[in-house]
């Protein structure tokens, strides 16, 4: 009885492509705006696996995330569960998806408004974007309400306080700031304020009045698909919550 025949091996995108139209030169030729997304992780990857050209593996990542966007979300564990991506190519791969997602958080120019809930959610988005951990962060405003600097205070938060007061103040201090605005997100999408958050909220209010410096707005980021308001995040400020 004969054994039955192999699967027939993968093509070898890369060497059926015509020397001149391979990524690398079509980089140098006509620049890095004319390479498709997976040429792009193609040049980030460098290299295949037995059997699988990195154009292949590179095809398969764009697939599986959906979208190069859809990619920044991923963490080490999800890429190396794609055969040809060992622990190496994951962390490289980790620390390109770190850059896009900073670069996407600044913004050229003046400084940016903050002076409403919608803009300080948009401009925390792409940083938020895809996190798994709760972090908190506070924005120091001059008296235009435009930003000075945004500081982390407390990442990966799983018991206990939230941030301190005294932490959020002392960067407010530092950077002479006539308000700010503290901002964390939920990992599970759902802006709806907790009981820890409510605590944490009365004690940054309290401590501004004291240091004389205003307590704008606690912002909750989320998810708009996850939100019961549908918007994406929660706004103590329009709430009421830090009126006297």
């Amino acid at each position: 009885m004969s054994e039955p025949a192999s699967a027939p091996p993968s093509p070898n995108r890369l060497q059926s492509t015509a020397p001149g139209e391979r990524p690398q030169e079509r980089l140098e030729k006509f620049g890095a705006q004319a390479l498709s997304d997976t040429e792009l992780l193609a040049m980030l990857l460098r290299s295949g696996t037995r059997g699988q050209d990195v154009l292949t593996l590179a095809g398969r990542l764009v697939a599986e995330g959906g979208s190069l966007a859809g990619l920044i979300a991923w963490t080490a564990t999800d890429f190396q569960s794609l055969k040809g991506i060992g622990r190496v190519k994951a962390l490289q791969l980790l620390t390109v998806m770190e850059i896009a997602r900073r670069v996407l958080g600044q913004q050229a120019g003046e400084t940016p408004l903050m002076n409403r809930a919608d803009l300080v959610a948009a401009h925390l988005h792409p940083i938020v974007f895809g996190l798994e951990v709760e972090k908190f962060w506070v924005l120091c405003l001059n008296r235009r309400s435009r930003l000075l600097c945004r500081e982390e205070i407390t990442s990966g938060i799983a018991h206990g306080t939230l941030a301190h007061p005294r932490e959020v103040f002392r960067v407010a201090i530092r950077e002479a700031a006539s308000g700010i605005v503290c901002v964390h997100n939920h990992p599970s999408g759902d802006p709806s304020p907790s009981a820890a958050d409510l605590a944490i909220t009365r004690q940054l209010r309290a401590a501004a009045a004291t240091v004389q410096i205003a307590l704008v707005d606690h912002i909750i980021l989320g998810r708009a698909g996850a939100d019961p308001a549908g918007r994406g995040y929660y706004s103590f400020a329009e709430s009421g919550y830090l009126k006297d």
